[in-house]
């Protein structure tokens, strides 16, 4: 069994049944993987959808699709892997936002985890996994 955690990006593209991201995630099931989100994704995702045009029906969308996937905390363990990771990438001078190292960070935790994202930032991750399956 294999874990996939959607970046902000790639969740939206779900939700909104874009580039395909909707299709390989339910293959992905359908092989026994899970799918999901950090805890800072859903905040990313909800930030987004609170200044939308149309909040009401994007909420129900959310909400909706919450129960197809696993929400993965920010917790402790990840806390650590997030400084750890911060210092690192800080070290080899290669910036990057707080949310994809929080991202990044919940799925090295995790185990058995890739990143699904379409910013290739998170590639500079040491040992993190990413695919992109936007087409």
């Amino acid at each position: 069994m294999r874990r996939f955690l959607l970046d902000s990006g790639i969740a939206s593209d779900f939700i909104g049944r874009r580039r395909g991201v909707f299709e390989q995630a339910r293959e992905e099931i359908a092989q026994g993987n899970r799918i999901g989100i950090g805890i800072p994704v859903l905040a990313e995702l909800v930030f987004g959808i609170e200044g939308s045009a149309s909040r009401d029906q994007n909420m129900r969308r959310l909400r909706s699709t919450l129960s197809i996937w696993r929400l993965w905390p920010f917790d402790e363990a990840a806390a650590f892997e997030y400084g750890r990771v911060a210092a690192e990438l800080r070290r080899i001078g290669r910036p990057m936002q707080t949310i994809d190292m929080m991202i990044a960070a919940i799925a090295l935790t995790l185990g058995n985890c890739t990143v699904v994202s379409a910013d290739s930032d998170l590639a500079a991750v040491p040992g993190l996994s990413v695919e992109n399956w936007s087409k």
